[in-house]
């Protein structure tokens, strides 16, 4: 299952039928679970921690050095999910001593030329179409679906079930459950055919229309929006969800 054209070193660990094809690069302090699948020209460094049933496509580079001036070859870590997929020529750079990992999450589709800078965090079933350039310590939640050519600043925080237009810039943090689109990023309504797809009620999808109206479409400043959001009796997870994730932002959220 190793082609002999390939290279592991002898101190990295590797489980159960995994396949690894010719001119693969398995360096020390790597660790990859049982059924993965390494493609032809990987190269997966120290400090990646890869976990069952993923497949890597060629031309991936996995854990890299951080593209941070900071770094001095601090022992950090890259660790993926089980159940992922990186397609050709993506680029996930470690962690630094900030957070000391970068993540990605299970069951995630990472495509072709896609780069995860160090110290983010991408959450469980996510999908990055080609080419999405994401910035060091970025945190996206479950099941965010990014759009291809979009670029995402430093320090931004992407809530859950958000779905973002391909060759967005994303400067500001994006609130769960919605859409966005345009430049500047806007608020372009909830993403109901992705909260359908995971099972959401008529009765949750309808608290969240109704909770970003007030927040968007009441013509008010969004902090007075949430203050009085928050004075409001019986608000559900998720309402509750969205209150939290806008009145935690550092950065402020995109705008309708």
């Amino acid at each position: 299952m190793i082609n002999k054209l390939s290279h592991i070193h002898e101190n990295s660990i590797l489980g159960k039928n995994v396949k690894i094809d010719a001119f693969t690069v398995i360096y020390d302090d790597v660790e990859i679970g049982d059924n993965c699948w390494i493609g032809p020209n990987v190269t997966i460094l120290p400090g990646a921690r890869i976990g069952k049933n993923c497949k890597i496509y060629p031309g991936a580079v996995i854990s890299g050095d951080p593209q941070d001036l900071k770094f001095k070859q601090n022992k950090t870590l890259t660790i993926i999910g089980d159940n992922t997929i990186i397609r050709e020529c993506v680029t996930i750079n470690k962690g630094t001593l900030a957070t000391n990992k970068t993540q990605v999450g299970s069951n995630c589709f990472i495509m072709a030329y896609c780069h995860i800078a160090h110290d983010c965090k991408i959450g469980n079933n996510s999908i990055l179409a080609n080419a999405v350039n994401i910035a060091g310590h970025v945190i996206i939640e479950n099941n965010v679906n990014i759009g291809g050519m979009t670029a995402i600043k430093q320090f931004t925080n992407i809530g859950e079930h958000t779905m973002i237009s391909g060759g967005s810039l994303v400067r500001k943090d994006v609130p769960p459950f919605i859409k966005v689109a345009k430049e500047p990023l806007k608020f372009m309504g909830i993403n109901i055919v992705g909260l359908k797809r995971k099972k959401f009620t008529e009765e949750n999808i309808k608290s969240i229309k109704n909770i970003y109206r007030k927040i968007f479409s009441n013509g008010q400043n969004i902090s007075d929006a949430i203050n009085e959001l928050k004075l409001e009796q019986n608000l559900n997870k998720f309402e509750l969800k969205i209150i939290k994730f806008i009145n935690e932002s550092n950065q402020g959220i995109i705008k309708n």
